[in-house]
């Protein structure tokens, strides 16, 4: 069944303040709309049920990428090409950039923004791994006001979040603090390109004559929503790198995941490979003696 376009309405306002006056008038009635990537494709399979779209594409004040000594902070309304070009975020935000590479093709890379992404709120979302490994903070917009708090808070469940219906992703702040660490970030799919995420696993840390002072550790398509690892990041911080170290590391984060059986994956499959992606980012610490 596909979509039929008269069964719903879709406008344009001028600016910020009248997409958010908009949202406000009418709480859960608009859904916003900026590139389309994921929107468009439910639309097309006729599976959009938003009757009433409003769209934040071309909004200035959703289109930024502002750095300061230190932080850089995103726009909701920046695309992963932009995100994929810039220079500030390639060499301070690699896996960031990275991630940016992976999201579908050039054409999708230029339409679907980092906002679309998070809200979304797909377990198997790329950028969400990078950000919560950098300590990101995402800022909310409403017609009332802003708010700003751990994007490591924000996702709740499957498709769930603290996004209240006349709120809008305003940006992501990353502090700059990471060029110093050692940082990875892998992805299994079933191509290297335009493939959705069996699992994926970002880490970032530093190590001290032999010793994790400090480590960050997250993962898609593990859990109902995109998971910092606390557990398996407990079981390293700390602790002097050896293969019980790894060990322990790998039978916390066994017990942290719940991923699902679906028709790119088994759990178990995710399960087995999420710990062994995480056995390389550790072992690549120790052979590499990474010192802060």
């Amino acid at each position: 069944m596909r979509g039929n376009p008269e069964a719903h309405e879709l406008i344009a306002a001028p600016s910020l303040s009248e997409v958010l006056a908009k949202l406000d008038s009418a709480p859960g009635r608009w859904t916003p709309i900026a590139g389309g990537t994921e929107l468009m494709v439910a639309h097309a399979a006729g599976r959009l049920t938003s009757q009433k779209l409003i769209s934040l594409w071309g909004l200035a004040d959703l289109d930024f990428i502002r750095v300061t000594d230190e932080s850089i902070s995103i726009g909701g309304g920046v695309t992963f090409g932009q995100i994929r070009r810039h220079a500030v975020i390639a060499s301070d935000f690699p896996l960031l950039s990275l991630a940016a590479s992976w999201i579908g093709s050039i054409a999708n890379q230029n339409r679907a923004t980092i906002a679309g992404n998070i809200v979304n709120g797909s377990p198997a979302a790329d950028a969400p791994p990078a950000l919560l490994v950098y300590d990101a903070e995402i800022e909310l917009i409403s017609q009332s006001g802003s708010r700003r708090l751990s994007y490591a808070d924000f996702h709740l469940g499957y498709k769930q979040s603290i996004l209240q219906p006349d709120e809008l992703v305003l940006a992501l702040h990353l502090p700059r603090r990471f060029s110093k660490h050692k940082q990875y970030l892998r992805k299994v799919g079933t191509r290297k390109a335009m493939a959705i995420t069996k699992v994926a696993i970002a880490g970032t840390a530093t190590v001290e004559e032999g010793i994790v002072t400090e480590i960050r550790i997250a993962a898609a398509s593990v859990a109902d929503r995109p998971l910092r690892m606390t557990a398996a990041e407990n079981a390293v911080l700390g602790k002097k790198l050896s293969a019980q170290t790894n060990q322990s590391a790998r039978a916390a984060l066994l017990r942290e995941v719940r991923p699902i059986d679906d028709v790119r994956s088994t759990a178990m499959y995710r399960k087995h490979v999420a710990a062994n992606l995480l056995d390389e980012f550790l072992n690549e610490l120790s052979r590499e003696g990474f010192s802060a």
